[in-house]
């Protein structure tokens, strides 16, 4: 039994499983194998989870980190299920990995991995991969409830572990292979008994087929009616640093891992891995060989999420920031904001947005939605330009939304029991509109308005070329009355422009005043609230109209970002109370146990100097109710805590609407020109560049979309088409004839053409990008033209055709 259990350990693929089990005479001898769960119709069950690879293999990664947390556990004398054990994964690690906060660290982070590993064996192009980990481990009697079954929610009452919905770790069968093989081996923390090992497969078709059977099923291996044992005390099994001596080994033979990360796990695993471990809860190692590849220096490499990635790369992450808002009808949720740079690393734009596509966004995830830093389910960029309209960041924002405090209602309704992605549900679609509002208003709105600056045009005169070509051209009045609505074409009968064309007189601005330099603190060291409308009882009042929202300002002298580093971060709480007897009245209201069954409240991130508070009232407050909201923020030395009173004033009073009598038309986009050093009424290239667009000779037009429409259309007069069809030119005036032809035909080609194909609603996808990746519409139009359209517009010549037919 020991030899067999060798052979099949260190088997590289799964071809050589099938000939290990032909040679024993196992492959067809149905009283080797049972049903996996007990149940010939689990079969369903398993291959219907997770639809991608690694979110299937992260569920391992999973499992590992809760069995080292159990382990922990009954080391120190509790019963996992007991109200002594840690009630959430924050608190277990707070218990048993104190340091845990500081595995950036390289030695601890380094240590803690080494309990945790998932190691790459086999050929380059049929890898297979083992996951260890050091964690409670099973005794071969308790496998049949646990790592063989299904659906029986041995996990649901375990507070501090990620698995509830036992069958995590079923879902990654599916991608081992043809055959479905999976080997299981696991001996109990404290050596009291032997190690058990069996092999899951999924039964061969082809005998399900001869015993007239609808379906196949998944089974393992059993001798004498149950799982084999054997006695072990340590193996080499290639783990870095360690020999295995207790816990768990799954291999997965013949892995099917995605494009991209079948290579060296080390690298191109890892960021896949990373994406969907936002934050884990333990730090694991993935371990090649340098029998693989010879050339690989780094083969052992420590996981640690995205989060600690991402605050590393200063280089390409121009700013971050947070907000949590906790609402009586969600409950709490928490986002981090991350804007990379639109030209980092020394290099241009288009080279910035590919090293941030291949680093961050491998699998096509804008808006990631996680559970103990875990990644369930994610919107891709379509996110920032339809729901937020912030195109210009589409390929430069990554959200984080944390959702381990929501009420379990919302999570229900939110996350697939796969937990790879999200469910289609009216609870959904609320958590997607909170999101919005809250970035919207969020300093991202600051951030994109800056983007949008750098593609402004002066008030020159950029259409003038246009206007004169469409005053000649033979059109309709239909068409006409559009033009003159963007081009301020003259009317022929008043020679005056349109009305909503004419200019209006301009505000004078105001200058700034100059700020004192804000010189942030590592720690904060003063905390307190800014503005009030009056004072009760020595604190600040507040009015918050019903059905309205107010901000209330902290003044703090401490980094912005004190709650989301990852090397000791600090905390704001927030409570919120009846008042005592320094103040108000209170009204008879019920004494709350958390701050959204009151008010729902928003906080910021520190942000040079500021914390912001935003709060709404729920429908528990009335009109002259008051609260004491009470802000402690974290410190070393002591937490700063301010208090202050809310009071609930009658609705504003809001104007009535004045509709428009008639809509005013949305014309037709504006023409800006462009060139490499600008000048003279043309837009840089540097400027453009500044906003995350790239242009450069290889560009030949760049829509740009704002609010959903078509609002400017930019033209680069430097483009390698341009220049290459004047090379033959023989005269000044032939270049000129040649460029107006090319900005009338690119503009009005382009405006068509995104007009006609969003109005057909096409969905666009690339065959060559991430699965169900959709192609944004301004950048499939600027990619036709960027090929040979704008070549062929330039040589094309109907009367030539004409003659040439003739």
């Amino acid at each position: 039994m020991r030899k067999l259990f060798m052979r099949l350990l260190t088997a590289g693929t799964e071809d050589e499983v099938q000939a290990i089990l032909d040679a024993e005479g196992l492959s067809s001898n149905a009283s080797r194998w049972t049903p996996y769960g007990d149940n010939e119709s689990f079969y369903g069950v398993v291959e219907n989870q997770q639809a991608h690879p690694v979110p299937a293999l992260v569920e391992k990664v999973t499992n590992g980190i809760d069995a080292i947390l159990e382990k922990k556990v009954l080391q120190d004398g509790l019963d996992i299920r007991s109200p002594a054990a840690p009630t959430s994964v924050r608190q277990a690690l707070d218990r048993y990995f104190p340091d845990h906060r500081n595995w950036d660290l390289g030695d601890a982070r380094r240590r803690q991995a080494g309990e945790l590993q998932i190691v790459a064996s086999g050929p380059r192009r049929d890898t297979s991969l083992l996951v260890y980990d050091d964690g409670v481990g099973q005794a071969p009697a308790d496998f049949p409830g646990t790592f063989l079954s299904l659906l029986r929610g041995n996990k649901n009452d375990v507070h501090f572990v990620q698995g509830k919905y036992n069958m995590g770790g079923a879902g990654a069968i599916a991608f081992c292979g043809d055959r479905r093989f999976q080997l299981v081996a696991s001996k109990r923390y404290d050596g009291s008994q032997p190690l058990g090992f069996t092999l899951l497969r999924r039964h061969p078709p082809a005998l399900a087929e001869a015993a007239k059977r609808k379906n196949t099923w998944y089974e393992y291996l059993i001798f004498d009616g149950k799982v084999a044992a054997v006695e072990v005390n340590e193996l080499d099994v290639g783990l870095e640093g360690r020999m295995f001596r207790t816990g768990s080994l799954l291999k997965l033979y013949s892995y099917r891992l995605p494009e991209g990360s079948r290579s060296i796990i080390s690298r191109d695993l890892n960021l896949s891995l990373n994406e969907f471990l936002f934050e884990p809860a333990l730090p694991f190692l993935t371990v090649d060989n340098n029998e693989r590849y010879p050339e690989n220096r780094a083969p052992v490499t420590p996981v640690y999420g995205l989060k600690r990635r991402l605050e590393a790369d200063t280089d390409t992450v121009e700013t971050k920031f947070s907000e949590v808002s906790r609402t009586s009808a969600f409950g709490e949720l928490g986002i981090t904001v991350y804007v990379f740079k639109a030209r980092s690393r020394r290099q241009g734009v288009k080279e910035t947005k590919q090293y941030i596509q291949r680093e961050y966004f491998k699998n096509n995830m804008t808006v990631l939605f996680s559970l103990n830093g875990q990644v369930h389910g994610s919107y891709s960029s379509e996110f920032v330009t339809r729901a937020l309209k912030m195109p210009l960041l589409k390929d430069y924002l990554l959200v984080h939304v944390d959702c381990s405090n929501l009420h379990l209602e919302i999570r229900n309704e939110l996350f697939m029991a796969s937990r790879d992605r999200l469910k289609a549900s009216d609870k959904a679609d609320e958590v997607r509109k909170h999101l919005r509002d809250m970035l919207v208003a969020s300093e991202l709105k600051e951030i994109s308005r800056r983007r949008k600056a750098s593609l402004g045009v002066d008030s020159g005169d950029a259409g003038q070329m246009l206007r004169d070509i469409t005053r000649n051209m033979p059109m309709n009045e239909a068409l006409t009355r559009v033009l003159r609505q963007t081009f301020n074409i003259k009317d022929e009968k008043s020679g005056a422009a349109p009305k909503n064309q004419r200019d209006e007189p301009r505000r004078p601005k105001r200058e700034p005043r100059d700020a004192p330099p804000f010189e942030p603190q590592r720690y904060p060291s003063s905390f307190r609230a800014k503005g009030g409308d009056s004072q009760e009882g020595g604190l600040k009042l507040y009015r918050l109209p019903k059905g309205g929202n107010r901000t209330i300002a902290f003044a703090t002298d401490v980094e912005n970002d004190f709650f989301d580093r990852t090397d000791d971060p600090g905390n704001l709480s927030l409570s919120i109370m009846r008042p005592s007897s320094r103040g108000g009245s209170g009204g008879g209201l019920p004494e709350p146990g958390q701050e959204g069954d009151l008010l729902d409240v928003v906080r910021t991130s520190p942000l040079e100097g500021t914390i912001k508070v935003g709060l709404r009232a729920t429908g528990q407050m009335k009109v002259g109710d008051t609260v004491e909201l009470v802000a402690a923020l974290t410190s070393p030395q002591g937490d700063l805590t301010e208090t202050v009173l809310v009071q609930i004033t009658d609705p504003e009073r809001q104007p009535p609407r004045k509709e428009p009598d008639i809509e005013p038309p949305l014309g037709i986009p504006e023409l800006v020109l462009c060139s490499k050093g600008g000048g003279d009424g043309l837009k840089s290239w540097e400027e453009i560049n500044e906003a995350g667009v790239e242009m450069s000779h290889d560009v030949v037009v760049y829509p740009f979309v704002d609010e959903d429409k078509l609002s400017r259309i930019y033209v680069n007069v430097d483009s390698k088409v341009l220049k290459d069809f004047n090379v033959g030119s023989r005269s000044p005036e032939a270049v000129e004839i040649a460029e107006r032809r090319y900005i009338s035909a690119v503009y009005f080609h382009t405006l068509f053409l995104f007009a006609t194909t969003k109005s057909r609603k096409y969905n666009l996808k690339r065959s060559d990008g991430p699965d169900g990746e959709e192609v944004d519409l301004a950048d499939y139009v600027s990619d036709i033209f960027s090929s040979s359209y704008a070549q062929f517009l330039l040589n094309f010549d109907a009367a030539n055709l004409i003659d040439a037919i003739g």
